[in-house]
């Protein structure tokens, strides 16, 4: 078994559990790569280092030892070359991650294949300016359309499949995954959606009206987003907190569902909703 671990060693104490996952997967015969700027962190270990472009092409599974952010990250790229992804919980709410820091022992299971692979559909977020695709984006979390530098509305018209589906004055606007329904979304106002289903939700950001719910879509519905604003504000689009890009009032965003699938490595008994009253209802970290 290849095993890449993807971590910022010079952040708190990820430095150590780093050493202690490579103990752990060391005794079960696991060839382990870190990146090459780890070398100087962690050059004294038993491990082999590559250079960061590589270890993705290089693994089995990836290890992503961070919060959220992190493991949504690594559990991307993981997709797009059909690997899957343990995250080792490093941050605060760690809902994306398989195991918490003090559960490294649990790592012998990647090596003798007794784990599970839970599939996350994600979604794709075009721009076309002048009918031409110019940037595209893919999201685990979600695609969050929102105004620019001005406390001001901004105008958000969805349309699937050439039909309205909503049309509102907000601060913004939020399409989410399930897997990123307990996220901005969920901060939003938004349900939470079972990982497992193949759906968007749609949830607006303090909408102006006194009547706004979120709105389920299939995920085989293409959405089309525009925006307009005044004069003096713009909007922007960010995909899974990503830096943002503008978005002109001639272009449009095309969502729909991505080709890639994330695969998140689980290696407890727990299922969604015992994870969900652990996280966000009891804070049991």
């Amino acid at each position: 078994m290849i095993i890449s671990v993807f971590a910022n060693l010079n952040i708190g104490e990820i430095e150590s559990i780093a050493r202690q996952a490579l103990a752990v997967l060391n005794q079960s015969d696991c060839r382990v790569y870190f990146s090459d700027e780890s070398k100087a962190v962690i050059g004294d270990v038993h491990s082999d280092f590559l250079p960061e472009s590589d270890l993705m092409k290089a693994c089995d599974v990836a290890i992503v030892i961070g919060g959220d952010g992190s493991t949504m990250k690594v559990a991307k790229n993981a997709a797009i070359h059909s690997k899957p992804t343990l995250g080792i919980n490093a941050g605060r709410l760690g809902f994306l991650s398989g195991i918490e820091k003090n559960e490294l022992h649990l790592l012998k299971k990647i090596a003798e294949g007794d784990y599970r692979a839970d599939e996350r559909i994600m979604l794709k977020a075009e721009i076309i300016e002048n009918e031409s695709v110019i940037s595209t984006f893919h999201c685990l979390n979600d695609a969050v359309f929102s105004r620019g530098d001005f406390a001001r509305l901004i105008d958000v018209n969805i349309t699937g499949d050439g039909r309205e589906v909503m049309s509102v004055r907000s601060d913004g606007v939020i399409v989410s995954t399930p897997t990123g329904s307990t996220a901005y979304s969920l901060a939003a106002g938004g349900p939470i959606l079972s990982p497992d289903l193949n759906c968007f939700v749609i949830t607006s950001i303090c909408p102006h009206s006194l009547m706004d719910r979120s709105t389920v879509v299939n995920s085989e519905c293409r959405l089309e987003v525009k925006v307009s604003s005044d004069v003096n504000n713009n909007a922007i689009l960010t995909c899974d907190g990503e830096p943002p890009v503008n978005i002109t009032g001639s272009g449009r965003v095309a969502v729909s569902i991505s080709p890639y699938k994330a695969r998140l490595i689980r290696l407890k008994p727990d299922n969604f909703y015992e994870i969900l009253k652990k996280k966000l209802i009891e804070r049991r970290i």
